[in-house]
């Protein structure tokens, strides 16, 4: 009988925290609704998050084989 009352306690923090993962979600894409109505674009500010996430050596890495690729395909002037 304890292991139920756990369980249901674990399932309760669970759905308690999957509601507010819900109502942040809400609350960013609110944000960028408003970035992009005053001029900004989503997509680059979803990259640059993403980007803000890595460490400098890894994104310096990502950057010199994303240059050496677009060179490779002629896609650089």
């Amino acid at each position: 009988m304890a292991e139920n009352k756990q369980l249901k306690q674990y399932i309760e923090r669970i759905e308690r925290l999957e509601n507010e993962k819900s109502e942040t979600t809400a609350c960013i894409r609110e944000i960028y609704a408003e970035a992009k109505s005053a001029g900004f674009e989503p997509k680059i500010m979803r990259q640059i998050l993403k980007m803000k996430k890595k460490r400098q050596d890894e994104l310096e890495k990502e950057e010199m084989l994303l240059q050496a690729y677009m060179e490779g395909l002629g896609m650089t002037s």
